[in-house]
């Protein structure tokens, strides 16, 4: 009998449906052990008891808690990983009765892990287990069980850790995002952690960005075009504002303001050519990534944004600037 051509892509269909589906019963399952997870994580964080968050595992579960370890620690957690094996020798001295253990395994009966559980019921320890059996050593030694569904490996013929290790990464992921709204993180605090990178740029501020005061283009409204000319020259930003006398600013002019006023340009101040407002400007703690959308929308687009603090400008912010640090 000929042997049936090899279909990579129906392989690869079989298992992101195996391991869809798999998800989608955990995410029905999910019931108040994960509320009390969180909780129980959130207290451990506290100003009083300060503690970490303690991820332990063998084998794959150990790289996936490795991973849900980084997770929370990039998220505002304080949280590491301690390899189960290490721990029965001399590592679980890294462990304090402050601290909560997220242990990983399938089964529940990961021999490595006996040490872990013992020393967090003789400190009274909080140990959180996800795994997919309740009624295993780990499971009965728990405070808190966070099952994953037994569903079937994605290898048809091996049990290979697979569709059990996405239901761990996938429900670590849920406590990390849950933690981080339970305790009110910000975009803000997320760039502390992430000051490299593509994502780094995009969280970075348009105070971190921006030009500052001295090379602004300001004008006051009674100031001759000729004069507001020059300064736009000067500056070279293709763009002047103008300010009243408590220095706030009141408008801008740009060069269609110059094309739109051209006949009697050079009798006029500043205040009769300038548009109102501007309608686009950015306070110094808008993240770079909300300025650069706000360039483009809503119409018209620009490239200049004037930098405004409580109505007075501090400083200017070119396309340039967001494109030299990696914000596009």
């Amino acid at each position: 009998m000929k042997p049936q051509p090899f279909d990579a892509i129906a392989v690869g269909r079989r298992v992101l449906a195996a391991e869809a589906q798999a998800l989608s019963q955990m995410a029905a399952e999910l019931d108040d052990a994960f509320v009390r997870a969180v909780e129980t994580l959130f207290d451990a964080q506290n100003a009083e008891k300060a503690g970490r968050i303690v991820l332990t595992g063998i084998g794959k579960s150990g790289h996936v808690a490795r991973k849900i370890a980084a997770t929370l620690a990039s998220t505002g957690s304080v949280a590491m990983f301690v390899h189960a094996t290490e721990a029965s020798h001399g590592d679980l001295g890294m462990i304090g009765s402050g601290d909560v253990i997220l242990a990983l395994s399938k089964t529940g009966e990961t021999r490595e892990l006996a040490d872990v559980i013992a020393y967090a019921v003789r400190f009274s320890i909080p140990l959180i287990a996800i795994t997919a059996v309740a009624d295993s050593a780990l499971g009965r030694a728990a405070d808190i069980v966070l099952r994953i569904p037994d569903a079937p490996e994605a290898a048809d013929e091996l049990n290979a850790p697979t569709t059990s290790t996405t239901l761990q990464l996938a429900l670590g992921d849920a406590l990390a995002v849950a933690l981080l709204q339970r305790r009110g993180f910000r975009p803000q605090d997320f760039r502390v952690f992430h000051p490299g990178g593509k994502l780094g740029a995009m969280l970075r501020t348009v105070g971190d960005l921006m030009h500052g005061f001295g090379e602004l283009p300001l004008v006051s409204a009674d100031t001759p075009m000729q004069d507001a000319l020059l300064v736009m020259t000067e500056k070279r930003w293709g763009i002047v504002g103008v300010t009243d006398t408590e220095g706030r600013l009141t408008g801008a002019i740009t060069d269609g303001d110059l094309r739109r006023h051209i006949d009697g340009l050079m009798g006029r101040t500043a205040g009769q050519v300038m548009t109102p407002g501007p309608k686009k400007t950015v306070p110094p703690s808008m993240l770079a990534s909300e300025a650069l959308a706000l360039m483009s929308d809503p119409p018209p687009a620009v490239t200049v944004l004037f930098v405004v603090d409580a109505g007075k400008p501090v400083g200017i912010l070119h396309i340039h600037d967001l494109l030299r640090a990696g914000v596009m």
